[in-house]
C-alpha cells in the first residue's frame, strides 16, 4: 500500500509542500515565497494565479525530492482570503483580498449600525469584523465593473484558498470549501452546516456562486491529467482539506474536549477542542468548526494575541538589544527574574479577551538596575501572559479545564518561555518533535480518508514529543506576577484617545 501523503501549505508568505510518511516524518520540502501586494494603507493582496504557481512547483519539488508514490493530497491554507475567478476560464477577475486587509471595516460599521451584530454572532460563531471573507466578496462585486451581474448569471465563482487549489488541482471539476475554512466567511451557519440565505441576502451574494461546503476528509477530486510538473500525481486522491489554525489543532492530536494547541507565531493562535455543541463565548472568542469527519462534527473556540514572536522581533529591530531572534533566550535567562519589569505588547492593540483596539505598549517597573536582559525576560513573559489571558477566558466559557496545552509555531523553541507559560498556566506544556504541526494536520486527514491511517488514535500515535514543561515555580509566586500584569495591561488599554 501506498504509504506517503502530500500537504500543500498555502500561507500568507509562501506556498509550500510537505510529503509524509506514515509515522508522521517529514521526507521532503518544497517551498517558494512570493510578494506581498499593498495598493493602499491597510489594504493587502495578493495574486491568485502567483498563489496557484508557487505551490504548484512546491509540490513538484517536494514530490521530485521524495521520490516515491502518493497516496493522497491534503491541503490547509491561510484562512479568510478572498478568491473570485470566471467560471469558464478559471480567470481571476481582481486580486485575492487577504484576511489581514482591512479595507471593509466601513462595510462592517453599517452591519453594526443595522443591527446585525447578535444574528451574526448567533449562526456563525463570529463577530462582525473586515477580518471574515463574507465583506470581501461583497467589496470585489460592488467594486470590479458587471461582476454582480456576472455572479448571479452564475458566471463567477468564489472560493477561500483551498477551494481556488482545489478546482486548479481537479481541472475545475470541484468546487468545494471544508466545514472549516467555510465557517471563517461570515456566511456559513455553524449550527446547519451549510450557507446561510439571510446572511448572504445581508451582503447581497448570489448564493449560486458558492462552493459546495464538504467534510475535512473526504475525496473532493482527483488531480487532472495534463498539469505542467505534476503529471505523476494524475489520479491522485484529493482528499483533506482545513484552515491552518484547525488543522494545526488536528496535527497536534487535540481529539478530546478541553484538548488546546497555541501557535506562537508572528501572533498567537489559540484552539481548545469544545466537542459536538458549539459553545456562545463571552468573553470575545469565536466559535468555529474544527473539523467534520464521517458525519461527526467538531466546534472550537478561538483567541488570537496580535503581538507574539512580533514582540522579539521589536527587541532586534526596534531596540536593538539583540542582533537575531534567538539571542533573546540566553539574554532573558542571563537573569533570575524580570526584576519587576513588566512589558505589555499592545503595539497594534490587544486581541482577545480584551479587544481594546485603543491600548498601546507599555513597559511598567522600570528602576536604575534595569538591563536589557531584564526587558528580554519581560518580552518573553509578557507573551507567555497574553496567552495565559486567553486560555484563561476558554476554561470559563467552556466550563472545562485544559489539561495539557500542545505548542507550536517558531517562537515554541524558548524553553525559557514554554517554563513560563507552564508555571502560569498549572498544566503541562507539550512541543512535539516535529513542529510542522499545521501541514501534518492536512496530511492526516486525507491519509485517514485513504487509509494510510486508520483512526484517529493511529494519527495520536505519529504525533511524538520533543519536550513536556511541568510546572516548577510555586503557583503563589506565578499568581502574584500574573496580577502584576493585569494591573499592567490595566494601564495600558485605552491609551489612545478616541
Amino acid at each position: 500500500m501506498k504509504e506517503y501523503v502530500l500537504s500543500l501549505d498555502q500561507g500568507t508568505t509562501s506556498s509550500r509542500a510537505i510529503v509524509f510518511n506514515k509515522a508522521g516524518e517529514i521526507v521532503s520540502v518544497g517551498q517558494y515565497p512570493y510578494d506581498q501586494i499593498y495598493p493602499k494603507s491597510g489594504w493587502v493582496e495578493h495574486d491568485p494565479e502567483v498563489i496557484w504557481e508557487t505551490e504548484r512547483r512546491a509540490a513538484e519539488e517536494a514530490v521530485k525530492k521524495a521520490g516515491v508514490e502518493i497516496a493522497a493530497i491534503g491541503i490547509t491554507n491561510q484562512r479568510e482570503t478572498t478568491i473570485i475567478w470566471e467560471k469558464a476560464t478559471g480567470k481571476p477577475i481582481y486580486n485575492a483580498i487577504v484576511w489581514q486587509c482591512r479595507r471593509t471595516a466601513a462595510i462592517c460599521d453599517m452591519l453594526s449600525a443595522k443591527g446585525y451584530d447578535e444574528m451574526i454572532t448567533e449562526k456563525t460563531g463570529l463577530m462582525i469584523d473586515a477580518y471574515f471573507s463574507g465583506t470581501k466578496i461583497k467589496w470585489i462585486l460592488d467594486h470590479v465593473p458587471g461582476a454582480h451581474e456576472r455572479a448571479e448569471k452564475g458566471e463567477l465563482l468564489f472560493g477561500t484558498v483551498e477551494t481556488w487549489l482545489i478546482w486548479k488541482l481537479t481541472g475545475g471539476k470541484a468546487h468545494v470549501t471544508d466545514y472549516s475554512n467555510a465557517s471563517r466567511t461570515m456566511l456559513f451557519n455553524i449550527h446547519t452546516l451549510d450557507w446561510d440565505e439571510e446572511l448572504c441576502e445581508m451582503l447581497d451574494i448570489p448564493m449560486c456562486m458558492l462552493p459546495k461546503p464538504v467534510e475535512n476528509s473526504a475525496l473532493y477530486g482527483e488531480v487532472a491529467e495534463g498539469i505542467p510538473g505534476l503529471e505523476s500525481l494524475a489520479g491522485v486522491p484529493v482528499c483533506g482539506s482545513a484552515g491552518d489554525q484547525q488543522a494545526a489543532l488536528f496535527g497536534q492530536g487535540c481529539f478530546e474536549i478541553g484538548e488546546a494547541k497555541n501557535t506562537y507565531g508572528t501572533g498567537c493562535f489559540t484552539l481548545m477542542n469544545i466537542g459536538g455543541e458549539p459553545v456562545r463565548s463571552n468573553s470575545g472568542l469565536v466559535t468555529t468548526v474544527a473539523w467534520s469527519i464521517g458525519g461527526k462534527t467538531t466546534y472550537a473556540l478561538e483567541g488570537s494575541v496580535f503581538n507574539g514572536g512580533s514582540t522579539i522581533q521589536w527587541l532586534r529591530d526596534g531596540l536593538g538589544i539583540i542582533n537575531a531572534a534567538p539571542e533573546v533566550n540566553p539574554l532573558a535567562e542571563s537573569v533570575s527574574d524580570s526584576g519587576g519589569v513588566i512589558l505589555v505588547p499592545a503595539f497594534t492593540g490587544l486581541g482577545a479577551p480584551h479587544w481594546d483596539m485603543y491600548a498601546r505598549g507599555a513597559l511598567l517597573g522600570i528602576t536604575r538596575g534595569t538591563t536589557k536582559a531584564h526587558i528580554a525576560r519581560a518580552a518573553l513573559e509578557g507573551i507567555a501572559y497574553q496567552v495565559t489571558d486567553m486560555i484563561n477566558a476558554m476554561r470559563k466559557d467552556a466550563n472545562c479545564d485544559i489539561a495539557v496545552l500542545h505548542v507550536d509555531g517558531g517562537a515554541s523553541v524558548s524553553n525559557l518561555m514554554m517554563q513560563i507559560q507552564s508555571d502560569l498556566l498549572r498544566i503541562p506544556v507539550e512541543r512535539p518533535k516535529v513542529v510542522e504541526t499545521t501541514a501534518f494536520g492536512a496530511a492526516a486527514l486525507a491519509g485517514l480518508y485513504v487509509g494510510v491511517w486508520n483512526s484517529l488514535e493511529e494519527i495520536a500515535e505519529a504525533h511524538e514529543s520533543e519536550r513536556t514543561f511541568y510546572p516548577e515555580r510555586p503557583a503563589a509566586d506565578a499568581e502574584k506576577d500574573y496580577n502584576q500584569w493585569k494591573r499592567a495591561v490595566g494601564r495600558a488599554c485605552g491609551w489612545v484617545e478616541k
